[in-house]
């Protein structure tokens, strides 16, 4: 599970759904919770969280342009890469935190992935979750 520590900047709630944006560092990312509307009426901007994602749920670009939905972009360098037969294990420096990324080894091949290559993270808000520090 990649975790990102970082602090509420904002929260949108309608309904059963509240969007979190969570600031890590220089850079915002933005968690959709669905059904948490109660838990997220008692967040504050300043809470400090942890942003929860699967490796699994990394997407990852090279050369990336133009618009995508997509809110959280992840700006990475390649640390290292761990190529099996259908899955490899991508791990990415991001300011300096590890993250993880697992995708095919196919698509692996087809970005030409190398160590120190420049890469982007993506993940959708959806597949953002928040863990709010112990006392928050």
């Amino acid at each position: 599970m990649n975790r990102l520590p970082g602090e509420i900047a904002d929260i949108a709630v309608h309904g059963s759904i509240a969007l979190i944006d969570v600031q890590v560092g220089a850079r915002r990312f933005t968690a959709t919770l669905i059904g948490a509307s109660e838990e997220a009426a008692g967040w504050k901007p300043g809470m400090a969280v942890t942003l929860l994602f699967k490796e699994t749920e990394v997407s990852l670009a090279k050369n990336l342009s133009g618009l995508i939905s997509m809110r959280n972009r992840i700006p990475c360098t390649v640390a290292a890469i761990e190529r099996g037969t259908l899955l490899t294990r991508v791990t990415l420096d991001f300011e300096g935190r590890a993250l993880e990324s697992v995708i095919t080894t196919r698509s692996s091949h087809a970005l030409g992935l190398a160590i120190g290559d420049a890469v982007e993270g993506l993940v959708k808000a959806n597949e953002m979750t928040l863990l709010p520090e112990a006392g928050a």
